[in-house]
């Protein structure tokens, strides 16, 4: 009998754990479900409906307890489905830096709250509060050891808690870029380029606006493919318009409405950018790309579902709140 070879097994895995995921595509938050919560009159309301479509578990009252269960659902169903969860690192690694910056900032002013890390991450946050707490920094991850330890010595030593963040910050979207690249994904890749060149572009705009040298730019500004840094660092050190005349050189020159128009609008412009990266996914059953597709759906809906809740909780009119939604993957 011919023995399957580990490619063959790896195609069988993808084949049962996509047909699992296009279930659960189906109880997804569509355009009907928007407009079902839009109509409804208060927060209250909009979470009696996300209960009746299963939003929640027990003991999950309020929104953020209940939109956080539904983050920790849609990792709990990844981990069931595949066998080596690092395939989605690219996903976690900006929650690892979230707990280090934490760790240190704790750590430096002797406080102590547990509830400000991030359990969805590829390292314990017990793990990293020990590394800082003992500054054993060999105990973390050899991406993060480096940068660990020099965030660490800005922290203790100048109390600049703005360079400690910008430094942790930059190490974050380079181990993004770099684990999502080496994924050998298609959507993967994608999805690393755009987030990197849109806090790229983020950086260089706020550099104007805060009047930031050359030396902040080359601190703060990633590598990706997609934007030449050295000419962006040109460009912010020239002004807004000569950012915005680069960018029209580039693939982003579509963003410049949503750029000029706020952040806000930028980060609407990006997301639905990646709906547009993950919805011709649903025909590729036999590879990672579905499942990466479906947890990038989920966080959608979940940011939008949040965006919406937070526009009813604080009374603002439906027409702000739809300018502020998000394409639903489904």
């Amino acid at each position: 009998m011919r023995k399957e070879n580990k490619s063959e097994i790896n195609d069988k895995q993808y084949i049962y754990a996509v047909a699992r995921i296009r279930s659960k595509e189906l109880s997804l938050i569509s355009k009907s479900d928007i407009e079902q919560l839009m109509s409804c009159k208060t927060e209250i309301e909009c979470l009696r409906y996300l209960a009746d479509k299963g939003w929640g578990k027990e003991g999950t009252h309020t929104s953020d307890q209940i939109l956080a269960s539904e983050r920790e659902k849609t990792w709990e169903l990844l981990k069931e489905l595949v066998e080596d969860i690092s395939v989605f690192n690219t996903f976690l690694y900006g929650n690892d830096y979230h707990n280090l910056k934490a760790a240190i900032k704790q750590i430096y002013k002797g406080t102590n709250n547990p509830n400000i890390y991030l359990s969805n991450s590829t390292i314990d946050p017990n793990i990293i509060i020990k590394a800082v707490t003992e500054r054993d920094f060999s105990l973390l991850p050899e991406h993060m050891r480096e940068v660990a330890e020099e965030a660490y010595q800005i922290q203790l030593h100048t109390g600049d808690s703005q360079l400690c963040d910008l430094v942790l910050d930059k190490a974050a979207l380079d181990s993004i870029y770099s684990h999502g690249k080496a994924s050998g994904n298609e959507l993967i890749s994608q999805y690393v380029e755009l987030k990197v060149a849109a806090a790229n572009i983020n950086i260089a705009i706020r550099s104007v606006k805060t009047g930031k040298d050359e030396e902040f730019l080359q601190r703060s500004l990633a590598e990706c493919e997609s934007l030449n840094k050295s000419k962006l660092i040109q460009s912010a050190l020239e002004g807004m318009e000569a950012i915005y005349e680069y960018l029209l050189t580039t693939d982003y020159s579509d963003a410049l409405p949503a750029l000029k128009e706020s952040s806000q609008a930028f980060e609407r412009w990006c997301d639905n950018r990646i709906v547009e990266y993950i919805r011709p996914q649903k025909y590729n059953p036999f590879t990672l790309s579905p499942l990466a597709a479906y947890l990038l759906a989920r966080e959608n809906e979940i940011k939008t579902v949040r965006i919406l809740l937070s526009g009813k909780r604080n009374d603002i009119s439906d027409d702000i709140i739809r300018e502020r939604l998000r394409e639903m993957y489904v």
